[in-house]
């Protein structure tokens, strides 16, 4: 556990480099936004937020997959940080934000989640 960051994670950095070459500028990690989003675009009010799909229980093969060892605690784990997650982009809503979430899976294709940022941070300003 203690070898598994939450920042400057590969996918991470694979939106901040597709989030730059688009053009935008951002800020990391704001702490004063509900769940500290990766990238926040302050102008904009919008936030994106990079998502491991185990961590966070995507529906893929890597997130629907459930650990052997320990199974309860994992279980219950991943269905706390799903209802964080929930809360967070709630709370971020509430405060006029729009927020995009972007799973570790999707960035296989990274044409396609280049051009749903693009399509994210070009529509309407916040």
């Amino acid at each position: 556990m203690q070898a598994v960051r939450s920042k400057d994670t590969e996918p991470e950095l694979a939106v901040r480099h597709l989030a730059r070459e688009l053009g935008y500028r951002y800020l990391l990690h704001r702490k004063d936004l509900p769940g500290k989003p990766d990238l926040a675009f302050i102008g904009r009010r919008k936030a994106v937020f990079v998502h491991g799909c185990f961590w966070h229980g995507h529906t893929c093969a890597r997130g629907a997959r459930e650990p052997k060892n320990n199974h309860t605690y994992w279980v219950n784990k991943i269905a706390r940080n799903k209802a964080r997650d929930h809360a967070h982009l709630e709370t971020l809503a509430a405060c006029g934000w729009q927020a995009l979430v972007i799973w570790e899976c999707e960035l296989k294709n990274l044409d396609t989640v280049r051009e749903r940022l693009a399509a994210f941070l070009e529509s309407g300003h916040g």
